[in-house]
C-alpha cells in the first residue's frame, strides 16, 4: 500500500496520539507500506514550529528518515495540479497535498473530511 501522510497524521504518529485511529496506525506500521512524508508537510511543520506553534525537535527530519517513510518533493506537476483544484479547501498545504495524492495516485491518510470532496482515496484518520 501507498499511503501519504496529511500533516496532523504525522504529528499524531510522531507523538504516538490516541487520535490516529488504529486502521491508520496499523497501516502506517505495515511492513509492506511505502509511507510517503510530503515536503509540503515538512514546510508547514517548521513555520508552525518557528513562530512557536508546535514543539518539535532539531532532528525531526532524522526522525522521519529513521521510521522509513519516503520523502516526496514538491513537483511542477504537483504544483500546477493544486492550483487547478476546485476551491473546496483554502489551506494551500492541503491542497498541495491532495494534489499529490490525487497525480501519485496514493491513498491519503487525513482527519480532513473535505479531502474526499476532490475524489482522492482516503483512509480517515
Amino acid at each position: 500500500m501507498r499511503l501519504l501522510l496529511d500533516t496532523h497524521v504525522l504529528l499524531w504518529w510522531f507523538n504516538d496520539s490516541p487520535k490516529l485511529k488504529a486502521e491508520v496506525r496499523q497501516a502506517i506500521a505495515h511492513p509492506e507500506s511505502e509511507v510517503l512524508v510530503s515536503a509540503a508537510s515538512l514546510w508547514e511543520i517548521a513555520i508552525k514550529r518557528a513562530s512557536g506553534k508546535l514543539k518539535i525537535p532539531e532532528d525531526f527530519l532524522d526522525y522521519i528518515r529513521a521510521a522509513g517513510f519516503k520523502e516526496l518533493p514538491i513537483t511542477t506537476e504537483h504544483g500546477w495540479a493544486a492550483g487547478g483544484l476546485p476551491r473546496f479547501h483554502q489551506d494551500p498545504f492541503d491542497r498541495v497535498l491532495i494534489a499529490q495524492a490525487l497525480c501519485e495516485e496514493v491513498l491519503f491518510a487525513t482527519c480532513d473530511r473535505q479531502a474526499a470532496q476532490y475524489g482522492v482515496a482516503v483512509l480517515e484518520a
